[in-house]
Order: C-alpha cells, then sequence, then structure tokens
C-alpha cells in the first residue's frame, strides 16, 4: 500500500460565509473534502456545484468531491465542470457502476467508490482494478461530529487484501470520526488518505492541526 499520509479536512465543518478564508488556512492539505449531500440519499442537504466552484477558485489545493446523492450517474458532470479533481460515489446510489467510473476519468478526474458502513468489501471487486480510490465511510453519511465506527479497522484489513489479490493500490480513504485518538489505528490498518472536518477546522491553528493529525498518522505506521 501506498505509504504517503494524505489529509483532506472536510468543509463541512468550515465556516460558509468565510469560505475563502477557511481554505486559506488549510493550504497544507493534500485534498479539500467537499461533501454533497441531497437530502434523499442522505438526512441532510448541502451544497451543489455552485458552492464546488468557488472553493475551485478560492484554493489550488485539489477538491474531492464526495457525492451523497441518488443520481450520481446523472449528476456528476455538473461537479465535473464545476472543478471537482476527484469525484468519489456510493456503491448504493451508482446504477452503472463502471460506466461512472470511466466517464469520471474520461473527464480527467480521479474516480473513486464509496461504502457505507453496512455495505461489504466484496462488492467493488469487479471494479476495484479501475478505481482510484475507495473511501470506507467510518460513520453512518449525513451529519458532521459522529463517533468512529470500530468495525472500520476490520473492514479496512478486508479491502486491504483485496487490493493485494487484484496487485492494486488504490488510495483508500476514511470518512467519519477520524481525530488524533483514531488517525493512527486507521493507518496501520491499510488506510493512507483521512477525511478530518472538527478535527481540522474545529481547531485556531488549522495548519498545526493538519500537522498534529499527520504526526499521529506517521506514528500509527510505526
Amino acid at each position: 500500500m501506498t505509504a504517503k499520509i494524505r489529509i483532506a479536512p472536510s468543509v463541512l465543518s468550515a465556516d460558509f460565509a468565510n469560505l475563502a478564508s477557511e481554505l486559506e488556512e488549510v493550504e497544507a492539505a493534500d485534498f479539500i473534502h467537499m461533501d454533497v449531500m441531497d437530502g434523499h440519499f442522505v438526512p441532510n442537504l448541502t451544497f451543489g456545484p455552485d458552492f464546488i466552484r468557488a472553493a475551485k477558485h478560492a484554493t489550488t489545493v485539489p477538491l474531492d468531491v464526495h457525492l451523497m446523492v441518488d443520481n450520481p450517474d446523472e449528476s456528476v458532470d455538473w461537479y465535473l465542470d464545476a472543478g471537482a479533481d476527484m469525484v468519489t460515489v456510493h456503491v448504493e446510489a451508482a446504477r452503472h457502476l463502471d460506466r461512472l467510473i470511466h466517464h469520471i476519468q474520461d473527464r480527467g478526474a480521479k474516480a473513486g467508490v464509496v461504502l457505507n458502513p453496512a455495505t461489504p468489501v466484496c462488492l467493488i471487486e469487479d471494479v476495484i482494478d479501475i478505481v482510484d480510490c475507495v473511501m470506507l465511510m467510518s460513520v453512518n453519511p449525513g451529519f458532521g461530529g459522529q463517533s468512529f465506527i470500530e468495525n472500520t479497522i476490520a473492514k479496512l484489513e478486508r479491502l486491504r487484501a483485496l487490493c493485494r489479490d487484484h496487485g492494486v493500490d488504490p488510495l483508500i480513504e476514511v470518512d467519519g470520526g477520524i481525530s488524533g485518538k483514531t488517525i493512527g489505528r486507521v493507518v496501520a490498518a491499510g488506510a493512507n488518505l483521512l477525511v478530518a472536518g472538527s478535527a481540522v477546522f474545529g481547531a485556531k491553528d488549522r495548519a498545526g492541526a493538519i500537522a498534529d493529525l499527520r504526526a499521529c498518522a506517521e506514528a500509527g505506521l510505526r
């Protein structure tokens, strides 16, 4: 597995009214995580492509756009047009997953798949060879600030085994409940892209919070 640790602060925990300055404070990050929620696939409503476009103009950090929507097959181009550098789509929502992955890649972005906590890793075996990223939800999607689901560790180990069996090395992303207390174990189990919301934007020193998460993650690798 790729050893480099990547941190993706989630703007769900940022101050939307001061988006440009909030993003400026997390320029040390590897990705900015954008949670698009439609109020149907998940019980919450966040933002759409115009917000993604505004973020793209405000930062040079790549945008990791997580589509928690009922219709990713039909709406993905909205977010690609808005500047998404990586788009992750839920296995539970996509109707034509293989086609959708290839479409995202053909548009010049990285393509990822997402598994909810109760969705088994085996469901992505037929696309594991083509994806750029696999994200495991370590909370039930829809709201920030939830507690980390412990079963994610065993699930990460199953995902790592699947990647090893196929000889592939996608980014392994984990979203939900990531903090200095959980990141070490998550990285040790195989993750290398960690989404952190309140752990970054809840801190006064955002750059320092990112550095602290990296240090805790590297300790987990050791």
